[in-house]
């Protein structure tokens, strides 16, 4: 018996994941295209900082 699996099993298909995934949710929505470039822009503007305003 502790061969069997406890719990629910997973659906066959990809139905159960694309029904979750399409559920709304309450919140703000970021365009992807600024969650990459912030980051990207703080690096470079530290890198700037660090070039330009503390010589070593």
């Amino acid at each position: 018996m502790s061969s069997k699996k406890k719990g629910a099993p997973l659906p066959a298909s990809s139905g159960g994941l694309m029904r979750f995934f399409e559920d709304e949710t309450k919140g703000f929505k970021i365009d992807p295209k600024i969650v990459v470039s912030i980051p990207i822009s703080l690096i470079v503007v530290s890198w700037l900082v660090d070039i330009f305003l503390l010589p070593r």
